[in-house]
This record gives C-alpha cells, sequence and structure tokens, in this order.
C-alpha cells in the first residue's frame, strides 16, 4: 500500500498595491467567544471591528490591529483567539477554530493567512481576547482541603 503525500498549493503573495482589499468584519469579545446566536438573523454582536484587509493578511497582523483599538489587550501574556464566523444552508451560524496568538510570544498560528484559514468573502470573524490577570502573586485561589473544607491560599509565584 503506498500512501501519496500531496503538496499544500503554494499562495502567492497579494500584490497590495493593485489589489483591492476586503472587509472583514471583526467581533472581539473579553474572555470567550460571542454565542452562535449573536449572529442570528442579521444581527450581530455590538463589539464591531471593520477591519480593509487582503487574504494574505496574517493572524499576527489582524492581532496588531486590534490592540491598536482595544488599548487593554496590550497587557503582557494576552492571548488572541480566532474562529471563523459563517452560516450554514438554513441561516445558521456556526464557528470553526483557526488559530490562536499572544502579545508577547511568538507561535505557530503567527504566520496563518486568512486564504489558508479558508476564509471566504462574507465570514465574520470573532476574536477571543484572554487578558492575564494583573499580579499573580496577590491572586487568591480556591483550594480544597482533606475533609470537605474549603479554604483560600495566596499562589506561591
Amino acid at each position: 500500500m503506498t500512501s501519496v503525500a500531496t503538496a499544500a498549493p503554494a499562495i502567492s503573495p497579494v500584490d497590495r498595491e493593485k489589489t483591492c482589499p476586503l472587509l472583514l468584519r471583526v467581533f472581539v469579545n473579553e474572555g470567550q467567544h460571542n454565542l452562535p446566536d449573536a449572529y442570528h438573523r442579521g444581527r450581530v454582536p455590538s463589539s464591531e471591528l471593520q477591519i480593509y484587509t487582503w487574504k494574505d493578511a496574517t493572524l499576527k497582523e489582524l492581532t496588531n490591529l486590534i490592540k491598536d483599538v482595544y488599548t487593554t489587550a496590550n497587557a503582557k501574556g494576552t492571548m488572541f483567539n480566532f474562529a471563523l464566523a459563517f452560516p450554514d444552508k438554513r441561516g445558521l451560524f456556526h464557528f470553526k477554530e483557526v488559530g490562536t496568538t499572544s502579545v508577547a510570544h511568538s507561535g505557530p498560528d503567527d504566520k496563518l493567512t486568512l486564504s489558508s484559514c479558508r476564509l471566504a468573502i462574507g465570514d465574520y470573524m470573532d476574536v477571543a481576547v484572554r487578558v492575564p490577570a494583573e499580579d499573580r502573586r496577590d491572586r487568591r485561589v480556591p483550594m480544597r482541603r482533606s475533609g470537605g473544607e474549603r479554604g483560600y491560599r495566596a499562589r506561591p509565584y
């Protein structure tokens, strides 16, 4: 039995001087993604950010554009979780997770392009922004003790 490996099609870079950009409607929510019901029957979440970009734009480029608008997302360690929101034939929206980027660290998803994420014109981008705790040393964490009592202790770091 032989296996045939197919190479991914080469994505040619877009000439941004000659190619018209597309409108990407981005919806940012802190903590978690918006619910699919938020996109029902023409309604959209109120946190819309309209970005004119090209299909060769990377998730890191989108992260930097979002950071420019939402200054609270500039904290070191902030995570951006990207998902495409698209309708099915009945008009119900579904999400497809496409990647995660971070403010302080580079990762494997930083160089993913919109075309490699299979973005179709008209899809929405839903972004969950997770801002880290301000000072983890003073944060109190619930802890279970033996005997069923519930106590709290400060984290040692």
